[in-house]
């Protein structure tokens, strides 16, 4: 039996509800989706590297390598979990109820509470992350290039938000299907 052509098509769960986000949100998250291998890679690597070289430099280059790249990996997922609605919640309950005023106005609110503080982080960073790059500086502790990646992962972070947060309103505000008007009022159209 087929269904009937006014049907939508089903609904990939691996995809989240509602239109995607633009291809290149997507395309950053598929290669941030490589740097936990690394990550894995290099922090396995530390322990025969320090066995091989004893105290020298290799230890501490993959741990300062793995830190940064850490950092652009969580920058991306935060803003992909959000995404998807998977990131953690105080309450569950309240996370799988999707339907209705509420969950819309819940929606809204959160997009507007992220909004202003990932705006506030981007113009704030903007210029010391600047800075950290044209001087390409140093890990502190070991002074192995690349720290000012951890910074750039900072700018990543607030700026990915924002934009979502952009998307998420823009979503809500001007909804796809928007209900008719029946000419009474609380009460959607046939």
């Amino acid at each position: 039996m087929t269904p009937p052509a006014d049907t939508p098509p089903p609904v990939d769960s691996a995809e989240p509800s509602g239109p995607p986000a633009p291809r290149w949100l997507d395309w950053i998250d598929r290669v941030a989706m490589t740097f936990a291998v690394a990550i894995a890679l290099l922090l396995f690597a530390q322990w025969p590297l320090r066995d091989l070289a004893g105290s020298g430099n290799g230890p501490t280059q993959a741990n300062d390598l793995a830190q940064w790249l850490f950092a652009l990996y969580v920058a991306v997922a935060l803003r992909h979990a959000g995404r998807r609605g998977a990131h953690l919640v105080a309450r569950p309950d309240l996370a799988a109820d999707n339907a209705g005023r509420r969950a819309r106005l819940r929606r809204i609110g959160a997009a507007l509470c992220v909004l202003p503080w990932a705006l506030f982080l981007v113009f704030t960073a903007a210029a010391p992350v600047m800075r950290s790059v044209e001087a390409l500086e140093l890990f502190p502790d070991t002074f192995n290039p690349g720290y000012f990646m951890i910074k750039v992962a900072l700018l990543l972070l607030a700026a990915l938000l924002a934009v979502q947060s952009m998307l998420d309103l823009w979503q809500e505000l001007h909804p796809a299907n928007p209900p008719e008007d029946t000419g009474q009022p609380g009460q959607p159209g046939p």
